[in-house]
């Protein structure tokens, strides 16, 4: 069964940073695409970052101030998130497609960032 636990998440000051962690189990974790999607307020969930063992993407609002990596050997993902701005409060998930149909859509329970002076 696949499980996502995120965590990490706060309030912090505009300029701030933060790191968020998504610990997975229940899957060959190395061999999958791990993302980050955030959702604001009155918003739908966006895509923030994907890391595969290729290398990282990164959403333009984010690039340059978030780094997304991985642990393999712990089955661990994080989100390092510098420069941080209201604009990226948000709840923030994790995510792995798993396979082709909608059941294979697996989400953290996400973890809450605030942005605020």
């Amino acid at each position: 069964q696949v499980q996502l636990v995120d965590s990490g998440g706060g309030l912090v000051q505009p300029g701030g940073s933060l790191r968020l962690s998504c610990a997975a189990s229940g899957f060959p974790f190395s061999r999958y695409t791990m993302g980050w999607y955030r959702e604001a307020p009155g918003k739908g969930r966006d895509w923030v970052a994907s890391i595969r063992n290729t290398g990282p993407t990164y959403a333009d609002s984010v690039k340059d101030r978030f780094t997304i990596s991985r642990d393999n050997a712990k089955n661990m993902m994080y989100l390092e998130m510098k420069s941080l701005k209201s604009e990226d409060t948000a709840v923030y998930y994790c995510n792995v497609v798993t396979g082709l149909s909608s059941r294979d859509i697996h989400w953290g329970q996400g973890t809450q960032v605030t942005v605020t002076s």
